[in-house]
């Protein structure tokens, strides 16, 4: 399990690397809007942040402002330091197929999937009451899907199947083939394991 010092050194890497970008080219990269010239706007899930260049300190602006974890800060700057970050191709995978996801299989599991059934696989209606506060598109596929649009070039699907009285409740997240040319797999998990607890937090 990561500590909060590894979290405070990833951000500090990120920075780093990113301030040595050109405001320019890591906007049109990531797809993000800029309200001026030196500051980017960033719709996460429920939340809009402004992230100042070259420092990229995060302020949450949204409505009722909270306090943004480190993790979710890690996530976004990885995403814009991406050194490639292509169109999504609608093509969607399992995580298991994206390169390297073995050893993070666990951790995805554990973060994403068991809760997002457990939490859900006999509450379809709040899955879906949440996923309308995070805009998503509900979409056929099991008994309840949506995709959401994390980040500009990041998208995913949500898929479940209710309990019944023979089997338990079961759930499926799929990601945009392109994912693991912007994100690594462990950055992957913990994506989906943010969205999930988002919808818990929302279905309360």
């Amino acid at each position: 399990m990561p500590r909060i010092d590894d979290y405070i050194n990833a951000r500090n890497l990120a920075v780093e690397k990113l301030s040595q970008e050109p405001f320019e080219v890591i906007l049109k990269r990531s797809g993000f809007e800029s309200p001026d010239k030196d500051t980017f706007r960033i719709p996460f899930l429920d939340r809009i942040y402004r992230v100042g260049f070259p420092r990229f300190e995060f302020e949450d602006v949204t409505e009722g402002k909270k306090e943004i974890p480190l993790q979710e800060q890690v996530l976004i700057l990885h995403y814009m330091s991406a050194g490639k970050i292509p169109q999504a191709t609608g093509h969607w995978i399992s995580y298991r197929e994206i390169p390297g996801a073995a050893f993070y299989y666990g951790a995805f599991l554990k973060r994403a999937v068991d809760p997002l059934k457990k939490v859900f696989g006999h509450n379809l209606s709040g899955f879906s009451q949440a996923a309308e506060k995070l805009n998503a598109k509900k979409i056929d596929n099991g008994d309840a899907a949506l995709e959401i649009k994390v980040l500009p070039a990041v998208p995913l699907q949500l898929i479940l199947w209710k309990a019944d009285d023979e089997f338990p409740a079961e759930a499926n997240i799929l990601f945009d083939s392109t994912i693991g040319q912007i994100l690594s797999p462990e950055d992957v998990a913990w994506l989906a394991g943010m969205v999930v607890y988002r919808l818990m937090a929302l279905a309360h």
